[in-house]
C-alpha cells in the first residue's frame, strides 16, 4: 500500500471519527415545519454533521397555557447544544403572551442580529440591483426591554434602556464583523437629536470604538435621513449597526427591496449560545399549501454551519442556492413572469437546490466561506465606577386638573432640605414656571425638585418630600432621582427649559 494510500485512509478516518455538532431544532408554526424540512433536507444532503434535539415552542406550547412559549425542557436542550435553528412561531395576540422570539434572545443573551441584505438582480426584481448590506442589530435592549406600565387614565409608558456594556458589545461587533468578510464600512444610524442620553450613548460609543479601527470608513446619521438613504440609495452602505428598534424596522426594510422579505436569513449570536432563523413570520395564511420559499431559513442555516465551523458546508449549499435562483427556479413570492423560468413551491425548491450542490453560479459572485471565522470573542472595557451625588428628584403625579399653575399652587411650598419645586412639565414638555396656555396638557405631571444649594440631599429629604406630597392627596405614580455623575448632570431638561 503506499503512503498517499495511506494518507487517504487516514483523512477519511478523520472525517468520519469528526464528532457530530449538536443543535437544537424547532419546526415552528404556520409555513415553519414546510420550511424547515425542507431546509433539512438540504442540509443532510450537503453532508452537514450534526446532531439534531428537535423541541416545541409557539403556539401549541402557549396554548398549553405556557405563557413564555416555550417549557423547561425546551431549555435543557438549548443549555446542552447552545445552537438553536428555528422556524416561524406565532405569538397569540392579547394580554399575558411574551415574545419568545425577544425571550430567547434576552434569556441567551443574544446580543448581535446579524442580517445580510442581497439583492440578486436581474434574477429577483427588485428597485435597487446593486445592494449588499449587513445590518447589525443591538438584540437585548432599547424599548425592547418590554418594560411597559399605565400610569395614569390617559398615558401609557414604556421604558427606553440602552446600557454603556450593552452599546459597546453590538458596536464592537459590527466593526469586527466587517473586518472579519472585508467589509469597508460601518454606520451607524440613531435619534441622538432628540434622545441624547439613551441614542446619544450609542453614537458616542460608535465614535469610540470606531477609533479602534482605522482601516474601516465609518459614519453616523439620524436614523429619519439614515432610512431614507437606505430606501433609496442602499449601495451606499455597507455595514449598519443600529439600536433594536431601529435595527428590527430597518432590517425588514432592507430585506424587502432586495426583491423578498422571504429571502432574508439571521443569526443571533450571544458569548455562548446562538439562534439562527428567517426574518419573516410564520405566514399562516399560506401555510400547508406548499407555497413558501424556504430560502430565509436555508440561509439562516447556511450562518449557523459557518457558526460551527463547517464552512465547507455552507459554501457548498450557499452556492447551489445561488445557483438555483439564477436559473430561475423560483417560488410564487419572488416569481416574475419576465425573469423567472419555473414556479415552484417549497418542496420543488428544496429539490432544485439539492440537485445542484456542488455547482457554482455563474453569473452571482459564488459564496467563499474558506476564510470565514467560526466565532470571535468581543471584549467589553470595565467601567469606572462614577461618582455619583443626588441632587434632586422627578415627581410623576396623576392629576386631573389641566392647569399647571394650579398644579404648583398645590406643591410649591412643599420644600425638604433644600429641595424645591424648578419645574413642572407634560408629556416632557415644560408647562411651569412660564410655560404656554396652547400646550396641550394630560393627566400626567412631571414636578422637578431640586436642591437649591450647591451640595447634594439625602434620600431622607427624598421619603421626606413624597411623605409631604401624600398628605396633600396627590396621586404619586412614580419617581426618578436626579444625579450628578463626576460632576456632570445626567439628566435632561424639559422641552422649552
Amino acid at each position: 500500500m503506499t503512503t498517499d494510500t495511506n494518507n487517504a485512509i487516514v483523512l477519511e478516518n478523520h472525517a468520519q471519527l469528526k464528532k457530530a455538532v449538536a443543535i437544537t431544532v424547532a419546526h415552528g408554526d404556520g409555513i415553519g415545519p414546510e420550511i424547515m424540512k425542507a431546509t433539512l433536507r438540504i442540509l443532510e444532503a450537503a453532508g452537514a454533521n450534526l446532531e439534531i434535539e428537535e423541541i416545541e415552542i409557539g403556539e401549541k406550547v402557549y396554548l398549553k397555557g405556557i405563557t413564555t412559549g416555550i417549557d423547561a425542557s425546551a431549555w435543557e436542550s438549548l443549555r446542552r447544544t447552545k445552537v438553536f435553528l428555528k422556524a416561524p412561531i406565532t405569538t397569540p395576540q392579547g394580554g399575558g403572551y411574551k415574545s419568545l422570539n425577544v425571550t430567547t434572545r434576552k434569556v441567551l443573551g443574544l446580543y448581535a442580529n446579524v442580517r445580510p441584505c442581497v439583492s440578486y438582480h436581474p434574477c429577483v426584481s427588485t428597485k435597487h440591483p446593486i445592494m449588499d448590506v449587513v445590518i447589525v442589530r443591538e438584540n437585548e435592549e432599547d424599548l425592547y426591554a418590554g418594560i411597559e406600565h399605565q400610569q395614569t387614565d390617559e398615558v401609557i409608558q414604556c421604558l427606553k434602556l440602552v446600557s454603556k456594556p450593552g452599546t459597546e458589545k453590538i458596536i464592537r461587533y459590527a466593526f469586527e464583523y466587517a473586518k472579519a468578510y472585508n467589509r469597508k464600512k460601518v454606520s451607524c444610524f440613531t435619534k441622538d437629536n432628540i434622545m441624547k442620553m439613551t441614542d446619544g450613548l450609542f453614537h458616542k460609543m460608535f465614535d469610540s470604538v470606531g477609533e479602534e479601527y482605522p482601516e474601516i470608513e465609518k459614519e453616523h446619521c439620524i436614523v429619519d435621513i439614515g432610512a431614507a438613504r437606505l430606501a433609496d440609495t442602499p449601495e451606499a452602505f455597507d455595514v449598519i449597526v443600529m439600536p433594536n428598534l431601529y435595527g428590527d424596522i430597518l432590517s425588514d426594510v432592507a430585506a424587502q427591496i432586495t426583491g423578498s422579505v422571504g429571502l432574508g436569513g439571521s443569526a443571533n449570536i450571544g458569548e455562548g449560545f446562538a439562534m439562527f432563523e428567517a426574518i419573516h413570520g410564520s405566514a399562516p395564511l399560506i401555510a400547508g399549501q406548499n407555497k413558501a420559499n424556504p430560502s430565509g431559513l436555508i440561509l439562516g442555516a447556511v450562518q449557523m454551519l459557518v457558526h460551527i465551523g463547517q464552512g465547507d458546508v455552507a459554501e457548498k449549499i450557499h452556492n447551489a442556492w445561488l445557483r438555483t435562483i439564477e436559473d430561475g427556479i423560483h417560488t410564487s413570492d419572488i416569481y416574475d413572469a419576465q425573469s423567472s423560468k419555473s414556479l415552484t413551491g417549497t418542496t420543488g425548491f428544496a429539490d432544485a437546490v439539492i440537485e445542484r450542490i456542488g455547482e457554482r453560479p455563474i453569473n452571482f459572485n459564488a459564496a467563499d466561506y474558506s476564510k470565514a471565522i467560526a466565532g470571535f470573542k468581543i471584549k467589553v472595557t470595565p467601567e469606572e465606577p462614577a461618582v455619583k451625588e443626588l441632587v434632586g428628584v422627578d415627581v410623576f403625579l396623576h392629576h386631573k386638573d389641566r392647569d399647571p399653575n394650579k398644579l404648583a399652587e398645590l406643591i410649591n411650598d412643599l420644600d425638604s432640605s433644600g429641595l424645591k419645586l424648578s419645574m413642572i412639565t407634560n408629556r416632557g414638555t415644560k408647562v411651569w414656571p412660564d410655560g404656554f396656555p396652547e400646550t396641550f396638557c394630560t393627566d400626567h405631571w412631571r414636578c422637578r425638585f431640586k436642591n437649591d444649594i450647591k451640595n447634594g440631599v439625602s434620600y431622607q429629604a427624598v421619603i421626606d418630600l413624597l411623605q409631604r406630597i401624600q398628605h396633600r392627596r396627590l396621586d404619586i405614580i412614580k419617581t426618578e432621582n436626579l444625579y450628578l455623575m463626576n460632576g456632570k448632570e445626567m439628566f435632561t431638561a424639559g422641552q422649552g427649559q
